[in-house]
């Protein structure tokens, strides 16, 4: 793009728009949210992605329940009921962990039919197209997460700190969600289909979730095993919401690891680092990829 005699007009660099240094950011998060409303409508447009998105949560936290419910020791007991309040935080990280799949295959979508390409022919700032997509997906976590918590107050599960510190624990799973969305963006960019991008981002989910203390304790794994679930950035967000919802059982062993006695913290941290790390290759891939 270049004007009559022949030069770059502001803005634009080698093609590209690159917006001015003053008022960057504010333009930065103002393209963010164009894109995120347009994700979002077109949520509403499809519904039934959310009810299918709905489903299978519910789903987990009915089977778990009442299918293993009274035969999995927990802390010394075979309690359905304490069961059902050591799985909630679980099912509720599985949750926001497994809408990466989609995530990613909503991005790999867009870039199969070239609408990634007609985006970066607008003065858009470079990140704003995935910052916006996975804002969208953030609030549509969050009403599955609204809605699973009903079904799991339903089933028997309840908060027994307060509301603030269970606020605080939902706070937690939804920046797991968001760090983990980049993930899912960065497969999304480097796969060719939108199926591809659904099992290459259930490909790692299942053993990073299942490899954890989300459905049974980590002490009744091997060794080598045990030290994976121990570090593992799910297990130590699963760890901090058990602690904030009053749900670890009495007579609960907490393991020795360092991010189990310091789950909140730890699971802060290893979030923000997932998206530092993640969102800048992501829109690294980003460039390359739709140029």
């Amino acid at each position: 793009m270049t004007t009559l005699d022949g030069e770059e007009p502001t803005g634009v660099v080698g093609g590209l728009y690159t917006p001015p240094e003053r008022g960057r950011i504010a333009r930065s998060v103002r393209d963010s949210l164009i894109v995120a409303r347009r994700n979002l409508i077109r949520m509403v447009r499809i519904p039934e992605v959310v009810i299918f998105g709905l489903i299978q949560p519910i789903m987990f936290v009915v089977l778990f329940s009442y299918v293993f419910g009274g035969s999995i020791d927990v802390g010394g007991q075979t309690d359905p009921a304490a069961y059902r309040e050591f799985l909630m935080a679980g099912i509720f990280a599985q949750t926001v962990t497994f809408a990466t799949a989609g995530a990613g295959a909503g991005i790999a979508e867009d870039m199969h039919k070239g609408l990634i390409d007609r985006f970066r022919s607008l003065p858009m700032t470079r990140g704003a197209v995935l910052t916006g997509r996975t804002l969208a997906d953030l609030v549509q976590t969050a009403l599955t997460l609204v809605v699973l918590a009903v079904v799991a107050a339903v089933v028997g599960w309840r908060v027994h700190d307060g509301a603030l510190r269970a606020l605080a624990a939902f706070g937690l799973l939804l920046l797991l969600g968001y760090a983990f969305s980049w993930i899912g963006a960065l497969i999304g960019l480097s796969v060719r289909t939108p199926e591809a991008a659904t099992s290459g981002g259930l490909l790692w989910l299942f053993p990073l979730t299942f490899i954890s203390n989300a459905f049974v304790p980590s002490e009744n794994m091997p060794a080598a095993l045990r030290h994976i679930a121990e570090w593992n950035p799910f297990s130590t967000t699963v760890q901090a919401c058990r602690e904030l919802f009053g749900n670890l059982p009495a007579g609960y062993p907490v393991p020795d690891a360092w991010p189990m006695r310091h789950p909140v913290l730890a699971s802060v941290l290893w979030s923000v680092l997932i998206i530092a790390f993640f969102r800048t290759l992501a829109v690294r891939r980003y460039r390359s990829a739709a140029a």
